[in-house]
This record gives structure tokens, C-alpha cells and sequence, in this order.
């Protein structure tokens, strides 16, 4: 681009050429002659700039970024100078809209919602994470009050309001059990951000801390009000009750502490299990040793009264956690052997699955369990008879506890069960936990 002094100079320039031109006609011939050449001078430099201010006029009307003319001469300059210009501002626009690019795909990364605001609360923008908290859709709600769209009265007050920095807490009326924290933050001139959060499952969670801080203490409040009963019917009888009463108390206090004892010791395992504590360590487990201590275990709890079969012709070997292994599939046999009526027949069986994995199942011939239970068994404390549990000395976690245990060695767990037909849990194990041996 030319500095103004070089223009002035080449003005200059200019009339001083014509000056050169005029003077000698005018002189030597005719004074009308040299004025008409300058005319006729003047007027072509007119038409010159006419013809480059209507190019440039039509490059002025041309879509953005459109090819700036070539000019000549003091053009040439001003035409470079509109490029240089224009080449500026597309760079601008293209860093522009790169940083927008960055900041949407940034918003849309984040595990919030964001909703770009604008002074009448119509929406500017969404990421992905809002459209599913809110019911909102980018492509069909941007434009649109989002008091229009988002009928909830406590959000339009809160909104109207301008609370900035105080969260609202939300349970929206078209989204049951859904819990959303909302909070409004100033963006820009007269614009807000709502940041969006699902809070359901902290929800559920604590939820989940109060039921199972209340079933604990439910749980041990039974067998302590047991103990300290029988502890003071001893205490305050001591002379006067018969042996033979005196040891029964004892054995029925000693019953009760044992369960507090299991389930205590329940709780630890699967307070271990639910904490993603690191597995214990793993070796290769005998799977027939193994049965055999879970038939030992629950042939004392049965005393006699079921019929107790294995079938195992599936892989030697087993890798895992003995102990966790253990406790899965003795929890699994020790639900037979409560909830089967006795002379009822119970069946361990272990084989190969088609998949070159392998499968231990416990079936009975019980009362079975009606398919709306099915689903919630494995929570704790869930018991589909309460009553018949207890009497049984189960905890209400042993399904917890197996569920975890499985996890952790990547088996699932399928239970089949109907009413009047018995059930069958069965544990699958990937093919690369088995081995021949």
C-alpha cells in the first residue's frame, strides 16, 4: 500500500504532465486548443477511474472472500491494499470460527450439559449431554424461549430470577426418577450458560446408604434384643433356673450371636468386593476338591434331611480365588439347602459349556421363586419370604456376595426358577478361567 505522500507526489506528477502537454500548444498555437487537450486529458483520467471505482463497486457486491480486481496505477495500490485487507479478515473469520469448532467440540465432551442463553432466554446453543437431560433437540429448540420448552414452574423462576451461583435441584415432572441440578452462570453481555447435571444415581445411592444402614441395624437389632434377653433372664435367675433350661438359653443366645458372627463377616466380604479392592491372589483351583468341601459344608447344614447329589465332568482345573470361589458356590448350595423342604433332592453339577468355558449350577426341587423376584435377588438384603429367611439363618447377602465374586472372576450368573418347580443358579466361566489340568 502506498503512504498518502507517495499518492500526493504521483498527483502531483500527474498535472504536471498535462501542465507539459498544454502549455506548448497553448503557447505556440491556440490558448482554446490547450484548454481542449486538457479537457480531453482530464476527461480520459475520469472515465479511467470510473470504469476501476465501477469494478471495484462490483467486487463490493460480490459474496464474501470473492477475487479482488487488478488495477493500474494509483488502483493497483488501493486494489492491494482491499485484498490485503480482505485476506486479513477471512484469516480472522477462519481463527474464528476454528475456536468456536474447538469450543463446541470441547462443550460437547463435557459430562455436563451446557445451554447458551440469550438475553430472552431463547436458546443459542446445546451440547449432546442437555438435549438428554432436558428432552431438548439442537436442530428443532435453538431459537425458541426455553421457558416454552421446559415448562417446570421452579426452573421459569429460577430462570426469571437470574439466580447466578445458586444450584436448583430438579425432578422433572416428564422424566420420573430422574434428578437434575441446574445452575445458571453469567456468559457474555446480557447472556447466561445453564450447566445441566444428572444427579440420579447419587440419588440412588444415598438412597441405597440409608436402606442398607437401616436393614443392618434391623438385622442385628433381632438377635441382640435376643441375647441381652436371655443374658438377663440367666442374670436374674441364675439360682432358681434348671440346668437343663440354663443351657438351652445359652444355646439359643449362642445361635443368635452366630448370627450376628455371619453376618458381620458377610458385610466385610462384600464391603471388600464393592470397593474394587484388588483380587486376592489367584492359582489354579481342583475343581472336585472344591465341590467336595461345598457338599461337606452343606450336608452339616441339611443334617440328613435332602437328598445331595454332584455331577462334575467339566474341566480339572478352575483359576481363581479359592476362597472367593468358596464362598460363591457354597452360598449358592447353602440356599438350596434352606429354601428346599426336607426330603428334598439338591444337585452340584459342574461341565464344559460349548464355548470352552464351563458352568457350575445348584438345582432343587423347592418352592421356585415367582419371575418378579428374579430380577432384584442378587441386592442385599432382598428376601422374597423375610420370615422364612431368618428362621432358614440366612443374612439376606449371599446372592451379593456371589454376584461380586463372580464378577470379579468375569462369570455371570443365570437363575431359572418357577413357582412349584424348583430353581437353578448356574455360574458361566469364560474358557480361559478352565483348563484340563
Amino acid at each position: 500500500m502506498q503512504p498518502p505522500r507517495s499518492i500526493l507526489l504521483r498527483a502531483i506528477f500527474v498535472v504536471s504532465l498535462i501542465a507539459l502537454i498544454v502549455l506548448p500548444l497553448a503557447y505556440f498555437f491556440d490558448l482554446a486548443l490547450g484548454l481542449g487537450v486538457a479537457l480531453a486529458l482530464l476527461f480520459f483520467i475520469w472515465c479511467v477511474h470510473l470504469r476501476q471505482l465501477s469494478r471495484l463497486l462490483h467486487w463490493a457486491r460480490q459474496p464474501l472472500g470473492a477475487a479482488v480486481p487488478d488495477g493500474h496505477g494509483l488502483w493497483e495500490d488501493v486494489f492491494a491494499a482491499l485484498y490485503q485487507r480482505s485476506r486479513e479478515q477471512r484469516e480472522q473469520r477462519k481463527a474464528l470460527s476454528e475456536t468456536l469448532e474447538r469450543f463446541r467440540m470441547v462443550a460437547q465432551t463435557l459430562p455436563d450439559g451446557v445451554v447458551i442463553l440469550r438475553e430472552d432466554l431463547s436458546i443459542e446453543w446445546l451440547n449432546t449431554n442437555a438435549e438428554g437431560h432436558m428432552g431438548l433437540s439442537a436442530q428443532r429448540d435453538t431459537g425458541y424461549p426455553i421457558t416454552n420448552l421446559f415448562r417446570d414452574a421452579a426452573f421459569v423462576d429460577y430462570l426469571q430470577a437470574r439466580q447466578y451461583g445458586t444450584p436448583l435441584e430438579l425432578r422433572p415432572l416428564r422424566s420420573p426418577g430422574r434428578v437434575l441440578n441446574l445452575q445458571l452462570v453469567p456468559f457474555g453481555e446480557d447472556q447466561a450458560m445453564l450447566l445441566t447435571r444428572d444427579v440420579s444415581q447419587r440419588e440412588k445411592l444415598e438412597t441405597m446408604r440409608r436402606d442398607f444402614v437401616a436393614n443392618v441395624s434391623h438385622e442385628l437389632k433381632t438377635p441382640l434384643t435376643v441375647v441381652a434377653g436371655f443374658i438377663e433372664t440367666l442374670a436374674d435367675g441364675m439360682d432358681d433356673i434348671p440346668k437343663e433350661d440354663a443351657r438351652h438359653y445359652l444355646a439359643l443366645a449362642a445361635d443368635q450371636a452366630g448370627r450376628m458372627q455371619r453376618l458381620i463377616e458377610d458385610l466385610l466380604i462384600l464391603s471388600s468386593m464393592e470397593t474394587g479392592s484388588p483380587p486376592p491372589h489367584e492359582e489354579e483351583v481342583m475343581v472336585d476338591a472344591l465341590l467336595a468341601d461345598v457338599r461337606g459344608e452343606i450336608s452339616t447344614l441339611s443334617g440328613g434331611r435332602h437328598q445331595i447329589e454332584i455331577d462334575s465332568d467339566g474341566p480339572a482345573l478352575l483359576r481363581g480365588n479359592t476362597k472367593e470361589l468358596r464362598s460363591a458356590f457354597g452360598n449358592l448350595a447353602g440356599n438350596a439347602v434352606r429354601y428346599t423342604p426336607a426330603g428334598g433332592h439338591i444337585r452340584l453339577r459342574w461341565k464344559r459349556q460349548p464355548d470352552g468355558g464351563a458352568e457350575f449350577s445348584v438345582s432343587d426341587d423347592g418352592p421356585g421363586i415367582a419371575a418378579e423376584h428374579i430380577p432384584r435377588l442378587t441386592e442385599r438384603f432382598y428376601r422374597v419370604d423375610r420370615g422364612r429367611s431368618r428362621e432358614s439363618g440366612g443374612t439376606g447377602l449371599g446372592l451379593a456376595i456371589v454376584k461380586h465374586a463372580l464378577e470379579r472372576h468375569q462369570a455371570e450368573l443365570e437363575i431359572a426358577s418357577e413357582p412349584g418347580h424348583g430353581s437353578t443358579f448356574s455360574a458361566h466361566f469364560p474358557a480361559h478361567r478352565v483348563s484340563a489340568g
